[in-house]
């Protein structure tokens, strides 16, 4: 795997040969994207990620053989340092929770811009969770309507309080922006905002952007 601020190494796994080409050109400009390999189903991802060690696999879900969901828990469980992105057509509930629950850090649609793609696979490899805004609004919805039995017990105060600024880059966070995009809406750096984003998780005690959200939304604070 490649060492922070080099070109993040990426899988691209797809079960449409002219996608996988058109989206490993489009990668392959990028400065900041080194496209190490292309596998057409989720067995050969599993194989072909234990030879080429990237960072992040950029995964469909809907495939033959082996299924994109089905391939991220053998990836999770037999190549734990491995990130996996799911890049997919579909945004129904049962694709978006079943990919977080095997262990997906985020979840895009293909209709994303190339630029937001490479922000998504440079913060993937931090560990971040990136969601597109429809996706993040569907997890604070499953939350809002989870039963009273399913919630914890009581909402317990946070030890450290968030700051206005970091209430504000919480909600935003939730929405399913990006540092960069953060950044943008609230006249901040980028590099503020990650250390926002950073105090944030502290504060809340999880340890993703998605744990944050779903935390967020439990305390009250959305």
């Amino acid at each position: 795997m490649s060492a922070p601020g080099s070109a993040v190494r990426v899988l691209i796994v797809d079960d449409q040969a002219l996608f996988r080409e058109a989206l490993a050109t489009l990668l392959e400009v990028q400065p900041e994207i080194e496209v190490v390999g292309e596998a057409g189903d989720g067995e050969q991802a599993v194989r072909l990620a234990a030879d080429l060690r990237p960072d992040v696999v950029l995964m469909d879900l809907r495939m033959p053989v082996l299924d994109g969901i089905a391939a991220t828990t053998r990836l999770r469980a037999e190549q734990p340092g491995v990130r996996v992105l799911a890049l997919t057509t579909f945004d129904d509930d049962a694709d978006v929770f079943a990919a977080l629950r095997a262990g997906a850090v985020g979840y895009l649609l293909k209709d994303v811009s190339s630029a937001r793609l490479v922000e998504a696979l440079v913060a993937a490899r931090r560990g971040e969770s990136v969601l597109q805004p429809s996706v993040a609004a569907k997890l604070v919805a499953r939350v809002a309507r989870m039963p009273h039995e399913d919630a914890p017990p009581a909402r317990q105060p946070l030890v450290v309080p968030l700051s206005e600024r970091e209430l504000d880059v919480v909600r935003l966070l939730s929405e399913g922006n990006s540092n960069r995009e953060i950044a943008g809406r609230l006249f901040l750096a980028e590099g503020t905002v990650k250390n926002l984003v950073t105090s944030v998780l502290a504060k809340l005690q999880v340890r993703d952007r998605t744990q944050a959200a779903l935390r967020a939304r439990d305390l009250g604070l959305l």
